[in-house]
């Protein structure tokens, strides 16, 4: 179930986090990955290249800034390039930006929704036009419970960024459905990420440790547990579920504020 054997998969933000994560479990499930990561980011994706092939599958690195399309057009045509085909694309780049409202500027506001929502965008569109041909894709969209199902505080370009990712997958879902290809989001709770571990724009460590308490697993969230939903997702059993937000948070949302 859920086998992904020979599928090629595009990975943004696959250098730590929810994208290294997912780039194992997909290597594992027999998927070739092309992994696309932001250098200044500071994170080494030299791992998740090594599990890959640790894995028995070929891994391509491509270094990207989702803000711009011309980088984004030169990854998916690497991936054409070396696999002649792309079947999935996570669109799993993203950032998070500490700012109260009032000081929030034009410059600060299209930041964050050019990488966490355009970003996304630039990534389904290129490579839409592959998956139409081969009348097979798999978009996948991280969103997030901000925006979605809860407010976060001084993060509203954030939050509005995640939501409009909903909008997003639901009109390219009955666009692209006669293609065979799907699209959608998912919506992590608190997940033990390096970005969530920022103790400026983040929760940092104190914050996640609070927030386990109010989860009813009392834990926080691994990035494996998005990583093997993205799997579902990807996969050819998941044929039928599209245009969806799929909320990963441990019932957290369902939990009250207390």
């Amino acid at each position: 179930m859920f086998e992904l054997t020979d599928r090629v998969a595009v990975i943004t933000g696959a250098a730590s986090g929810i994208g290294a994560a997912t780039a194992r479990i997909y290597a594992e499930a027999g998927a070739d990955v092309v992994l696309a990561w932001y250098p200044p980011d500071g994170h080494d994706v030299e791992p998740v290249r090594q599990a890959v092939e640790a894995a028995g599958r070929r891994a391509v690195v491509e270094a990207v800034d989702v803000t711009s399309t011309e980088d984004v057009d030169r990854l998916l045509a690497r991936a054409i390039e070396e696999f002649g085909r792309v079947d999935i694309v996570v669109a799993n780049a993203g950032i998070a930006r500490k700012v109260a409202l009032e000081d929030l500027d034009d410059a600060a506001w299209l930041k964050v929704l050019d990488v966490d929502l355009n970003g996304a965008w630039r990534c389904f569109r290129a490579a839409l036009p592959h998956m139409q041909k081969a009348g097979f894709g798999r978009l996948i969209a991280t969103s997030s419970v901000a925006g979605t199902v809860s407010g976060w505080p001084e993060h509203s370009h954030y939050a509005a960024a995640k939501a409009g990712l909903v909008g997003l997958v639901k009109s390219l879902a009955v666009e692209f459905a006669a293609d065979g290809v799907t699209a959608n989001a998912v919506a992590p709770g608190v997940i033990r990420t390096p970005q969530a571990l920022d103790p400026v724009n983040s929760l940092g460590p104190d914050g996640i440790e609070a927030s386990a308490k109010k989860v009813p697993s009392g834990r926080v969230g691994e990035p494996e547990d998005i990583g093997y939903v993205y799997q579902f997702l990807a996969s050819t059993e998941s044929a039928y579920l599209t245009g969806q937000l799929l909320v990963v948070d441990g019932a957290r949302s369902l939990a009250g504020l207390d």
